[in-house]
């Protein structure tokens, strides 16, 4: 019997507003003692009262407008009642029927996943559960922070594509510069709903609802959770979907529950029976007034709108030429796709200064953009070196790139000179004269230097004439080491070719 794989995702982000949800508490609470970054309404006292953070609201709503959502003119915010030591409250403040925004969605390799909802609550604490200890800690300084939720609808078809959803989410809420979304550092948290159901025998709704076709019955669902990078999104729906069927095919049933991914043995593992909406108790937050959002509030939120991953990557193909491989690694970091568009404006001035033809030239200068960030830049970027680290501006990027272009220095000497822009900056040109890279272009010098190798080498010289053409890259690299490197090797070659005739 052959299935479907079923998914959906519920993906949380933290915001990075200057202070917490519902409270002027500080909301970066990175490196401090625990409990310090508190306050009496975040840490749920009786009679405290919770101001909404205005900059939280409209940044779901921006999320939500990138995402091709509506945005609901009345929303509000609902009480969710469970408890657990990290909740203060004993409920969380969060949004039920009346979300910020719902109904979009997000393109991945030209294929639309349906997204139900956006909407906004605040995160809970953390707890730590020391090694061989019998009690808990509870640190309560991230109760608070603006958290916000995005729930797709169950049309997502593989787990690579649930990973590329979540990688692509992230890249979008940092060109929105709304959330670093780190998910190492829980900033950015993936749940997982997955099924598995009978190929042929269900079908969507309109609404994408599942429905099953005859007397079939639905397979429930399984909520992961614990998940903490794209790889494990992979995995853990990977293996999930295997272990259903698996239980299917031995006979057993399936339960709606809630699992947990064990990333150090590479399975899920039950942690509870999956609540329903009816568990939490859901009412209208009394100490909160409902929230009306004018069609002018929303049109400034929109006029905020940036040119976003897909749109940027789009471009960089048809305007530059960029190879699509290339041009999705550019635009995957807006500060790498910034710097990149930068450099080439920059070399637009440099070939229009030395009398070259722009538009002619355009998609060869480009490529060669992409190539060098892609391949020389990215060297300095590791172990969490950013771009901003670097001694590098646009400017002298494009300029060293036109000492390429121009035969003034060869790739080799043009490695040499990033790693020093790199590490010190300065002028790419000043750099090649101090260092003495600069390409000898002197017929007389070159000419010389291949009469003394050709002398060195006579039987090569003879097999050369003798028909063995490719012998001439022996003689260019000889002159190369002999040069240091330095020779221009279009003018090296024609010369050799002259000199090896004789």
């Amino acid at each position: 019997m052959e299935y479907d794989i079923i998914i959906g995702l519920e993906i949380h982000a933290e915001l990075k507003t200057k202070s917490k949800m519902f409270c002027s508490c500080d909301n970066n609470a990175e490196g401090k003692e625990p409990n310090k970054n508190t306050c009496p309404i975040c840490l749920g006292h009786p009679g405290t009262l919770p101001v909404p953070n205005k900059q939280a609201i409209e940044w779901t709503i921006l999320t939500g407008l990138a995402l091709h959502c509506q945005v609901n003119r009345l929303s509000k915010f609902d009480r969710k009642n469970y408890f657990y030591p990290d909740l203060p409250k004993g409920y969380q403040i969060s949004q039920y029927d009346l979300p910020l925004v719902h109904n979009g969605f997000l393109e991945i390799d030209d294929e639309k996943i349906a997204i139900t909802r956006i909407h906004l609550e605040e995160d809970t604490g953390k707890l730590t559960h020391p090694e061989k200890k019998s009690h808990t800690l509870a640190d309560y300084n991230r109760a608070g922070t603006p958290l916000m939720e995005m729930v797709t609808e169950p049309t997502i078809k593989s787990a690579e594509q649930a990973k590329k959803f979540c990688q692509i989410y992230q890249q979008i809420l940092r060109y929105l510069d709304i959330s670093d979304a780190n998910m190492e550092k829980g900033e950015m948290r993936c749940e997982a709903n997955v099924s598995v159901q009978e190929k042929g025998r269900w079908e969507y709704s309109g609404n994408c609802e599942i429905k099953p076709l005859g007397d079939y019955r639905l397979n429930p669902k399984a909520e992961l959770k614990n998940i903490n990078s794209f790889r494990a999104v992979e995995k853990a729906i990977s293996y999930e979907a295997s272990r259903q069927i698996k239980e299917l095919q031995d006979g057993g049933k399936l339960i709606q529950e809630t699992r947990g991914w064990d990333e150090n043995r590479g399975i899920t593992v039950r942690q509870r029976i999956k609540e329903s909406s009816a568990d939490y108790r859901y009412f209208p937050e009394p100490d909160i007034p409902p929230l009306n959002i004018s069609p002018q509030t929303i049109e400034e939120i929109k006029a905020r709108l940036i040119e976003l991953p897909s749109a940027k990557k789009k471009r960089f193909i048809e305007e530059y030429g960029i190879t699509p491989d290339s041009a999705e690694l550019l635009a995957a970091d807006k500060k790498i796709a910034d710097f990149a568009e930068a450099v080439i404006s920059e070399l637009r001035a440099w070939t229009n200064t030395d009398g070259g033809d722009w538009e002619l030239e355009k998609n060869k200068l480009a490529r060669s953009v992409a190539n060098w960030i892609l391949s020389e830049l990215f060297k300095y970027l590791k172990n969490g070196t950013a771009l901003a680290d670097l001694k590098v501006d646009p400017e002298n990027f494009a300029e060293l790139l036109s000492l390429i272009n121009q035969d003034k220095i060869n790739s080799s000497a043009a490695q040499s000179i990033l790693g020093v822009m790199a590490k010190s900056g300065g002028d790419p040109t000043d750099i090649m004269r101090n260092l003495g890279l600069e390409q000898m272009d002197n017929s007389e010098e070159l000419a010389k230097a291949a009469e003394t190798v050709i002398a060195q080498f006579p039987a090569q010289a003879e097999q050369y004439r003798a028909g063995k053409e490719n012998l001439l890259q022996f003689f260019v690299g000889k002159i190369m080491a002999e040069t240091k490197g330095k020779a221009n090797p279009k003018i090296l070659q024609d010369i050799l070719k002259e000199k090896l005739k004789s």
